[in-house]
């Protein structure tokens, strides 16, 4: 699972997520893309899945490029845990997605294969998804 070597904050604040993503928002390396059109934190484990069933279907075919990277570490306080006493220890690490940021690239494979695949790491991921290309200009 994908997660940072150092950080410069052990704990950080939740924040908000408004307005769209202007940065990572165009099909910049491959043909095709994955486009959030929600905003959400997206876990280092779900990128990990998506990865998984990305390149089962492609069957060593293609490229994959994973535009997202999870930096954000999220805290939680043990189970039946009176309140008070400081925040929680680092539990996992997220990616925070707003609308408009492309999640995943292919390259070298068909337009019909990168739409099953793409279809396939949908279903594993928390936010609405949309299939794009690079003619598309987003």
């Amino acid at each position: 699972m994908l997660l940072p070597k150092r950080i410069k904050h052990r704990k950080v604040q939740r924040g908000k997520m408004r307005g769209l993503a202007h940065r990572g928002s165009k099909v910049s390396f491959g043909s095709y893309g994955l486009k959030s059109i929600e905003a959400h934190w997206i876990s280092s484990a779900q990128i990990e899945s998506c990865r998984v069933v990305i390149n089962r279907h492609l069957k060593r075919g293609g490229k994959l490029w994973i535009r997202v990277f999870p930096d954000k570490p999220i805290t939680k306080k043990p189970a039946e845990t009176r309140m008070g006493k400081g925040k929680g220890a680092p539990e996992a690490w997220v990616a925070v997605v707003k609308p408009g940021r492309i999640l995943f690239e292919l390259d070298g494979v068909t337009e019909t294969i990168a739409k099953e695949a793409f279809t396939l790491a949908a279903h594993r991921l928390p936010v609405l998804t949309r299939f794009v290309t690079r003619e598309e200009g987003a």
